[in-house]
């Protein structure tokens, strides 16, 4: 059943219906939406906060593992007294007090081949806020499967990466990486640049959603936080990719 705008919507989210080409018929789009996040660490703070006080209606947060206190720099979802807590079950809990009108469900499960389908369920769009490549290519293949948008981001340091994925029309993320990059056990980061790579990725989310703007097709966005240099590198698809070339000449 389709929800429609209270007086309490109206009034909590006015001032972004002002946003051209949003109004209230933006709002309910978002109000109806339904997503997944793939991972509430990092990314998945900024991504998942903006998404729950933009009104996105129900949230599907999934994370298997727990807050440690060398997260807290940037995984600004939890806090201290969360260590030990599941992530999933925290972000719960810190996004239902940002905002107790949406539906935020949550799975604190490692995300696998055999069980991804299930997880993402009917959601309209994956967002991927891991920090390792072989799950990235699960959530891939998923979104592919259910021809829905994969918005890929990334971060590194003082850097960052960002694409929105939606085959036919784009590269998947195979096609951009065909080979995982080696995982590292740790990796340098300060919570900036999640926090700024994360606000694009939820803007990302935001504007398909809505359908204000124009997405991040066919392109890999660079950050450099240390030099603040934003580029956009072009990026083409591959017609031997073994994830997405067989449903492009299957679409020719």
């Amino acid at each position: 059943m389709k929800k429609e705008l209270t007086a309490h919507d109206k009034e909590r989210y006015g001032r972004q219906m002002l946003v051209d080409g949003w109004s209230e018929d933006g709002q309910l789009k978002l109000k109806n939406a339904e997503v997944f996040i793939s991972g509430v660490g990092g990314l998945g703070s900024p991504v998942s906060i903006y998404l729950a006080v933009a009104g996105v209606g129900k949230i599907n947060v999934c994370d298997f593992d727990v807050p440690e206190l060398s997260n807290l720099n940037r995984q600004i979802l939890h806090h201290d007294a969360r260590i030990g807590i599941n992530k999933a079950l925290s972000a719960k809990e810190t996004l239902k007090i940002l905002n107790p009108s949406i539906e935020i469900k949550e799975f604190p499960c490692k995300i696998e081949a055999d069980n991804v389908h299930s997880l993402v369920g009917n959601s309209r769009i994956i967002i991927d806020c891991m920090d390792n490549f072989a799950t990235r290519l699960i959530l891939n293949e998923c979104a592919i499967a259910k021809k829905i948008p994969l918005v890929y981001a990334s971060v590194w340091g003082l850097s960052g990466y960002l694409s929105f994925i939606n085959v036919p029309r784009t590269p998947c993320l195979s096609c951009i990486f065909p080979e995982a990059p080696p995982r590292e056990a740790k990796f340098p980061v300060v919570g900036a640049t999640p926090g700024v790579i994360g606000c694009l990725e939820a803007l990302e989310v935001i504007k398909y959603l809505t359908g204000v703007g124009r997405n991040l097709e066919n392109e890999l966005l660079v950050w450099d936080g240390a030099s603040v240099d934003f580029k956009k590198l072009p990026i083409r698809a591959n017609k031997d990719c073994p994830v997405c070339g067989a449903l492009r000449d299957k679409k020719a």
